[in-house]
């Protein structure tokens, strides 16, 4: 399907990259905007399972408080980078593919005010109350002390995270997914030798414990920040950073699929942070270390479903501005495809080789065997995983949330819901594994139906 005459008059000659979001062929667009982001994601992933590796030669009470921090932390990155971060990339590209430079030029400041004042609000309520927090969470003594004092680091920083990942959207909205994931990439590679030495200390350095990995995500967060606040300000940004008012109607633009994506990395993270606290509770810190850390694979997944999720956003979000909307059907469902082909891949090596995973964190033998246990359940339907989350970021760019949100709050349910009646009337960990597997089929089924049925045709007049 070719974009209507009209829209094509009103692209900007000089714009290419948006011409090709609405007219070149999908699957090559995926592919060829997908591929920096994903390395981006693998990066910051990696990075923060190196740091994990290097906290757990701290000991098991280390590794076990981190676990309880890492959910929390998850919850903040993904709602500033996925879920208000889509909604800026998708209210960018709607305007750009309406033609609306007005809209345009005001979205990256009223972007970062939005994404710094409530990076602050995190920062403030976090800070006050992290130790009742882990401590709800199932981190009890040594653990306890190790979460809180890596917490209260990275959560005082929180405004530096929103902001950073503010840019990258603005900049991802414009189609332009290489620049922040090169800026994001050579910083988080910059953390692996950055991190033991304030973990460990170094000449000059001082020996921070498990703190130092904490400083070393706040210094990587300063960084990107200026770097891509830079790029937006220089004018190479198609959404100039620029100083003026702020406005309501710019910022209704990104909150309306903004903040209401934000419930989604909430039941996500909030699953976790459930499942972990349920398992150590039924089995003690090393079965919590166990699944923690099992269930820490999952967030290698999100490099493939954000990689081709954040071109989704663009992509879609352009296409429904130029209403495009079968277009950007097709994207959508092309694009979850290539994120649960990869994922299974991952989770299908996970089940059949979960101790070439877990046996990077620790050796304890419960450890091994609940790890395991949970990877050979529910590893074979990481697929599922996959595409409702990518899908996800594409009802973002249509302003289309409804099912995705249904979907999530279905897979909380029934894992950690269903899981707490399950362990209360004395079930198995298998059995309890077993929920969380079937939960992760239908989060990803929900999701594609949704979007099969077709119905995007008055997306456009109801968030262009």
């Amino acid at each position: 399907m070719t974009m209507n005459p009209a829209n094509a008059a009103a692209l900007p000659a000089a714009n290419p990259r948006l011409r090709s979001m609405l007219e070149a062929p999908i699957a090559p667009t995926l592919a060829r905007m997908s591929w920096s982001n994903m390395l981006m994601m693998l990066a910051q992933s990696s990075t923060g399972l190196i740091e994990t590796w290097f906290l757990a030669k701290l000991g098991t009470d280390v590794l076990a408080g981190v676990a309880v921090v890492i959910p929390v932390l998850m919850l903040t990155q993904n709602m500033s980078q996925g879920a208000m971060g889509g909604g800026i990339s998708s209210a960018v590209a709607r305007a750009l593919g309406a033609g609306n430079s007005v809209l345009v030029g005001q979205l990256a400041r009223h972007a970062l005010a939005i994404n710094v004042m409530i990076g602050a609000l995190f920062s403030l309520l976090l800070c006050v109350g992290a130790r009742p927090l882990f401590s709800l969470l199932g981190a009890h003594g040594a653990a306890l002390d190790a979460a809180t004092t890596y917490g209260r680091v990275i959560f005082a920083a929180l405004p530096l995270m929103w902001a950073m990942n503010a840019m990258a959207s603005v900049i991802r909205g414009t189609g332009n997914m290489a620049m922040p994931g090169i800026v994001i990439c050579v910083g988080a590679l910059l953390m692996i030798p950055l991190s033991p030495c304030l973990i460990f200390g170094l000449g000059p350095l001082p020996k921070l414990g498990v703190a130092g990995g904490a400083w070393a995500l706040v210094l990587y967060y300063a960084a990107g920040t200026v770097v891509l606040g830079w790029y937006c300000l220089s004018g190479r940004c198609a959404a100039r950073l620029s100083a003026g008012p702020l406005h309501w109607a710019p910022m209704r633009s990104i909150l309306v699929v903004g903040g209401l994506a934000c419930l989604n990395p909430v039941l996500t993270n909030a699953l976790i942070a459930l499942t972990t606290a349920q398992v150590g509770n039924h089995g003690g810190t090393a079965a919590l270390a166990g699944y923690a850390t099992a269930a820490r694979l999952e967030y290698l997944l999100i490099p493939i479903a954000f990689g081709l999720g954040a071109p989704m956003v663009a992509l879609v979000g352009a296409n429904i501005g130029a209403g495009q909307a079968e277009r950007a059907r097709r994207i959508a469902i092309t694009g979850g495809c290539m994120a649960f082909a990869m994922a299974e891949i991952v989770g299908l090596a996970a089940a059949l080789w979960p101790e070439a995973w877990l046996r990077l964190f620790g050796a304890d033998v419960q450890l091994l065997e609940t790890g395991a246990l949970y990877l050979r359940i529910v590893g074979p339907l990481y697929g599922f995983f996959a595409l409702g989350f990518s899908l996800y970021f594409a009802c973002q760019g249509a302003g289309r949330l409804k099912w995705p949100l249904l979907a999530g709050a279905l897979r909380l349910a029934l894992f950690a819901g269903g899981g707490a009646v399950a362990m209360a009337a004395g079930a198995s960990l298998a059995q309890y594994f077993a929920l969380g597997a079937l939960a992760m089929f239908c989060y990803g089924s929900c999701v594609l139906w949704s979007i099969a049925r077709g119905d995007w045709g008055s997306a456009r007049q109801r968030h262009g």
